[in-house]
């Protein structure tokens, strides 16, 4: 309030003792705050918050513009290497990297594989025996994401620092690469899904040492672990390279260097998952004295042969791999391929009727394309038989020279895999609903690993 002696002014009202000039302005900011002195209630700020899509894009955005800047890296410091040496060059960081690369790739597709799940009937926490801590598909991809923006970034600096002369730092990156995921996969603190890591763990274990009686989610892993040989096999390179400091050199391609591509050390790394999941299927007759465990554990035995035949051909004169043991590793490799193909259509899947595994509990494209379709059947019986014979490629080490074929092959197999995880979970959902009443199936009742439901491996 402010008194004014001007009488004639427009904003003077007049009282009984005195006339008092308020401006129109301030009456409307002072009955605001008459309000808010008035009122219990607290004081809220409206802030301004970006809209979902609006983040989306720009997280877009964002990771085309840093795979821009990757490609571009990557792609002028190859061309800075001489011609003679860029095939060598290429084929090391490909031996680093694409590991991580394809184990990244498997990583995504299994947050595919849970995404399906739970849009469907099929309950996989009951058929993995997991609690409700378990990872969900979200999660899944959000781990894989900071790998594809993780791994690609190691390898662009390894080609940047090696292409510059920077030979020492180029080194330290697929080392630092390495030891960073190692400590992420045993780190004991309680951040980064430690219980996720610590069922992992443990069943990589009983994988290893299968010495109790074997549960879904262990021979389940296996059977994934058989479709990432290769990882495998460049992982024991790698870290053979690592440990002997033979990192950002082109020397190991010979056949006599340490962690050359002929050492023993690699068909023993390319079978050890059929050995473990043999092992698996014998301890399972053990338990229950079923015959099929017996044959699977026939199966898995039969990628052995192929295996050390291949190997051969770098201890063996050129006439006798060509007259003996090329017909014998290619009879092996038809019987490992038709022998895996019949147990997948026959005995891994449920192929007697429609699959529910797309019947999504909310309609949409993907399940109106893919339920009830004839088209998929032909689609996943053939090409798994294809993808089958094709993966007898990679178990042979004497036709590993071609890296990106290699790596091509690689990837297929575990897209192979990928189709196979719907159908195998399906069936041992099916065998888990006809052995007990619906009433009795709720994530109520989930367990941890131990669970004594009977499966079929």
């Amino acid at each position: 309030m402010f008194e004014n002696p001007a009488s004639n002014s427009p904003h003077l009202r007049k009282s009984s003792s005195k006339s008092v000039f308020i401006d129109p302005g301030l009456n409307g900011h002072l009955g605001e705050m008459g309000d808010l002195k008035g009122s219990n209630s607290p004081l809220h700020i409206t802030t301004m918050v970006p809209s979902p899509i609006f983040l989306w894009r720009f997280k877009v955005v964002l990771f085309l513009f840093w795979a821009l800047c990757c490609c571009k890296i990557g792609w002028d410091s190859v061309m800075r290497m001489s011609i003679d040496l860029r095939d060598l060059f290429l084929y090391e960081a490909f031996l680093y990297y694409n590991p991580l690369l394809l184990v990244t790739m498997m990583v995504w597709l299994w947050g595919v594989n849970l995404w399906v799940f739970s849009q469907g009937s099929v309950n996989y926490s009951k058929v993995f025996d997991l609690d409700h801590n378990h990872l969900t598909h979200r999660e899944m991809w959000k781990c894989s994401m900071w790998m594809t923006i993780i791994v690609p970034t190691s390898m662009t600096a390894y080609l940047y620092l090696y292409s510059h002369g920077e030979v020492s730092l180029a080194a330290s990156q697929p080392v630092l690469l390495y030891i960073a995921f190692a400590l992420v996969l045993i780190f004991p603190f309680d951040i980064f899904y430690l219980s996720s890591r610590y069922f992992l763990l443990r069943t990589l274990w009983r994988i290893a040492f299968p010495l109790q009686p074997i549960t879904f989610p262990d021979f389940f892993l296996a059977d994934i672990l058989t479709s990432m040989v290769k990882v495998f096999s460049d992982l024991e390179r790698s870290v053979c390279r690592m440990v002997h400091r033979q990192v950002a050199t082109i020397a190991w391609f010979e056949a006599d260097a340490v962690c050359g591509s002929h050492q023993i050390a690699i068909p023993l790394v390319l079978v050890f998952p059929y050995i473990c999941r043999l092992l698996q299927c014998l301890r399972q007759y053990k338990d229950t004295k079923e015959k099929s465990s017996l044959l699977n554990a026939l199966k898995y035995s039969t990628a052995v042969p192929v295996i050390f035949l291949s190997a051969l051909k770098y201890h063996v004169m050129p006439e006798s791999w060509t007259s003996f043991y090329r017909p014998l590793w290619l009879f092996s490799s038809v019987i490992n391929s038709l022998y895996s193909f019949y147990w997948d259509v026959t005995r891994d899947w449920d192929l007697s009727g429609f699959t529910k595994i797309f019947k999504f509990s909310r309609p949409s494209t993907i399940s109106n394309l893919l339920y009830g379709r004839q088209w998929v059947y032909f689609w996943v019986i053939g090409s798994n038989l294809v993808l089958r014979c094709a993966w007898t490629y990679k178990l042979s080490a004497h036709l590993r020279h071609n890296y990106i074929t290699v790596f091509t092959m690689t990837a297929m197999e575990m897209l192979r895999r990928f189709q196979w995880v719907f159908f195998r979970v399906e069936n041992e959902w099916n065998k888990i609903t006809k052995s007990h009443p619906m009433g009795e199936i709720s994530l109520e009742e989930d367990k941890l690993l131990g669970s004594t439901t009977p499966h079929d491996v």
